[in-house]
């Protein structure tokens, strides 16, 4: 602003006239009215930054520059808190491994799980063979064959036509068709069909008209509207499982949560309002409705395991998570509740133990780093001590309760430290209240205690991110289909996503589970609580064994 000033100075000791001098002040104070909104507006704008030039990482480093920590922090970047939990926690188990780095390499033949494996012998010898090059030694079978990996393309869905020879008797007239061969069932579209266009549509994002133009390039016609038929009968036939992940969600340890937009075309515009209209002479209610439409992700961990579940309609996250845990055993505690610190995020009847995403709570400083790089560099390298810590625990398989005597021995006095700085920034009038660094630093204290749950609760996880990386589902599938046209079309999305981001979850091919749970719907509809993607391999093994058992 000085050099500025001076300009202006300048320019009128050179005796500009008056509108020459106006135009120059008028220009250098938008110019920094300018550089002050996008200071002080910094959130919003950052973020149409991102939109129109890319998001950045977030990583401490990139947001306040390479700037060694080992100052600031109690731990060294190789990990000193692993050697410090001796005393914490001695019967933990040991990794002394050395870290290996990133592969940039080829993939191994071992990596292609999913490949077909063919075993070719030798054209010409056997094991205990005489040798061909000595003549007196015998060949053996070694441990370790040679390997050739071969990739091949194809169409996404792929069809066979089976021409069966038709005989006419040329005196009587009748015509003798050829038996198809064995397999090939008497259904147009195999059950591998509906898995594949509901692990293109709703696991990676492909619209129907976009996956109707490759099939159509290979020349296999598969129409937009076949396809929605098709995803639509494998929804009926896997509901009943959806049921009872969302039973067994039910009684999770930890539940993540949040929300995201959503369109559905049904429940916007005309048809919209006069369904509105409809609903509230029926129910004498006067009240304006609900606009917003939003799709809920909720994530329930248990015992290590992780069950991802997709809500889209009218009611927000925390609504969705009521009706969800309404189906608890009575018995069972409050579950631990991770969410964000909006309202909307809680479940209004039920009781759970809340705790606030830190992640959160961290971006708040991320965002106006630009502007205040000291104070933010302090809390990013405060708060990145707490996630190596946590890495560290995770990284040693400690117990809920060993990870919270962890956090709290290692842990515990960097956050005393930073509440106490964050306090006297307002105290001792270090930052205005009502700038950008204000506004995150009177984010973290109030929302403090439940920032630092998991330094009181076991199992306390330190943010969300479980749950916002479930929600990429959903943007994925909003950006490339934008919308969904009708409610059914959005339940069945929520279905097949719930499906598939929980086969991913706890490490299921998603296409085996889809496949499987339509080739057995009967069994599937007796007992649903057996084909829990963690365990319906020993299911059809089961079946396999004794049909009559799993039935």
């Amino acid at each position: 602003m000085d050099e500025l000033q001076d300009i202006v100075r300048h320019a009128e000791a050179k005796q500009f006239n008056d509108q020459d001098y106006e135009t120059t002040k008028v220009l250098a104070e938008s110019y920094v009215e300018l550089i002050t909104l996008l200071k002080s507006k910094d959130v919003s704008m950052r973020r149409l930054r991102k939109l129109l030039f890319g998001a950045s990482t977030e990583k401490t480093a990139s947001v306040v520059g390479d700037k060694s920590t080992s100052e600031a922090l109690p731990l060294d970047e190789e990990d000193a808190a692993t050697n410090a939990t001796d005393e914490a926690d001695p019967t933990a188990p040991q990794n002394d491994s050395p870290k290996s780095g990133k592969g940039h390499g080829r993939n191994g033949a071992d990596a292609y799980q999913g490949a077909e494996k063919i075993e070719v012998p030798h054209e010409s010898l056997q094991p205990g063979d005489a040798c061909p090059e000595c003549g007196d030694g015998t060949v053996y079978e070694t441990t370790r064959p040679g390997v050739l990996v071969r990739i091949t393309g194809q169409a996404p869905v792929a069809a066979k036509v089976y021409r069966l020879q038709k005989l006419r008797c040329g005196l009587c007239g009748k015509v003798f068709t050829a038996d198809p061969p064995k397999g090939v069932g008497n259904k147009k579209y195999d059950a591998t069909a509906g898995s594949m266009i509901g692990l293109l549509k709703y696991g990676t994002g492909m619209p129907f008209n976009r996956m109707q133009g490759l099939q159509g390039n290979f020349g296999i016609p598969l129409p937009a509207s076949t396809q929605w038929e098709i995803v639509s009968g494998v929804a009926k036939q896997v509901r009943p499982v959806h049921g009872e992940l969302i039973r067994q969600a039910a009684q999770g340890e930890v539940v993540y949560n949040d929300d995201t937009t959503i369109k559905i075309l049904q429940r916007m515009g005309k048809r919209e309002r006069q369904d509105a209209l409809t609903r509230g002479s029926a129910d004498g209610q006067d009240k304006k409705p609900r606009t917003g439409l939003f799709t809920s992700g909720i994530v329930s961990t248990r015992d290590g395991g992780r069950i991802a579940l997709f809500f889209s309609g009218r009611k927000h996250a925390g609504e969705n998570l009521g009706d969800v845990l309404a189906g608890r055993v009575k018995a069972l505690t409050p579950p631990i509740q991770m969410c964000d610190a909006l309202s909307r995020n809680l479940p209004k009847e039920l009781e759970t133990i809340v705790a606030n995403c830190l992640a959160h709570g961290r971006r708040q400083f991320v965002d106006v780093a630009e502007s205040f790089p000291n104070q933010c560099r302090h809390v990013l390298e405060s708060l990145a001590v707490v996630y190596r810590n946590d890495a560290t625990a995770r990284k040693r398989k400690l117990s809920p309760t060993a990870r919270l005597k962890f956090h709290q021995a290692h842990s515990g006095s960097t956050m005393e430290t930073l509440h106490a700085w964050l306090t006297r920034q307002f105290d001792e009038r270090l930052a205005e209240p009502n700038s950008s660094l204000g506004g995150a630093i009177a984010y973290m204290l109030r929302h403090w205690e439940k920032l630092t749950l998991f330094l009181r609760q076991p199992g306390a996880p330190l943010d969300n991110n479980l749950c916002e990386r479930a929600l990429k589902k959903v943007i994925l599938h909003r950006k490339n289909a934008l919308f969904y046209k009708t409610e059914n079309g959005a339940h069945v999305g929520d279905l097949f996503m719930s499906l598939i981001h929980t086969c991913q979850l706890c490490g299921a091919d998603p296409f085996d589970y889809l496949t499987e749970l339509q080739r057995h719907a009967s069994a599937l509809a007796a007992r649903p609580e057996a084909w829990m993607p963690w365990n319906y391999r020993q299911t059809l093994d089961a079946l396999a064994t004794s049909p009559t058992t799993i039935r």
